[in-house]
C-alpha cells in the first residue's frame, strides 16, 4: 500500500501554503484563499465528481457540462463539527439516460470516491441529481 504525502508551509500570519501530493498549491487564508474547513466538502464533490466524469464517459453519456455542489451543516459551537453533507449533481447534455446516470452516482459513492468511502460512516452524506438537456430541467432525484 503507497503512502501519499502533502504538505503544509507557514507562510505569515494565518496563511498557509499547501501541496497535494504531486506539489499542485494551494492558499489558505481568508479572504483571499480557501478556507481550511471548506476543503472537506470540496475534497467530496471534487472526488466525487472525477469519478462521475469517468464513469458517464465510458458510459459514452454525451456530457456537455457537469457541475456538483455541496450544502454542509455544521455544530454552532467549536470544534464547529461537520454533521451534514448534501450533494448535488447538475449533469448537462444530450439524449443522457437516467438510469445510467443514477448507476453512476452509485458507483462513484459506493465503490470509488475515497473521500465519500471515508466520510459516509462519520457524517450524513445524501445526494440528488439533476439531468439538464437543451437548456431544461428534465429530472431532479433524491438518493440517499
Amino acid at each position: 500500500m503507497p503512502t501519499e504525502t502533502v504538505r503544509l508551509d507557514w507562510v505569515q500570519d494565518q496563511e498557509f501554503l499547501l501541496k497535494d501530493r504531486s506539489g499542485f498549491p494551494i492558499l489558505m487564508t481568508q479572504p483571499m484563499g480557501v478556507n481550511g474547513a471548506d476543503l472537506l466538502p470540496l475534497s467530496v464533490i471534487g472526488c466525487a465528481a472525477w469519478d462521475l466524469a469517468a464513469i458517464l464517459k465510458k458510459q459514452r453519456q454525451q456530457v456537455t457540462a457537469l457541475q456538483v455542489t455541496a450544502e454542509s451543516e455544521r455544530e454552532d459551537t467549536p470544534p464547529w463539527r461537520f454533521l451534514r453533507i448534501r450533494i448535488i449533481y447538475r449533469i448537462t447534455g444530450q439524449n443522457l439516460k437516467d438510469g445510467l446516470i443514477q448507476k453512476g452516482i452509485q458507483l462513484t459513492e459506493q465503490k470509488y470516491c475515497s473521500t465519500f468511502a471515508t466520510l459516509k460512516n462519520a457524517v450524513e452524506i445524501s445526494s440528488s441529481y439533476v439531468i439538464l438537456e437543451d437548456d431544461c430541467e428534465r429530472e431532479s432525484v433524491e438518493n440517499g
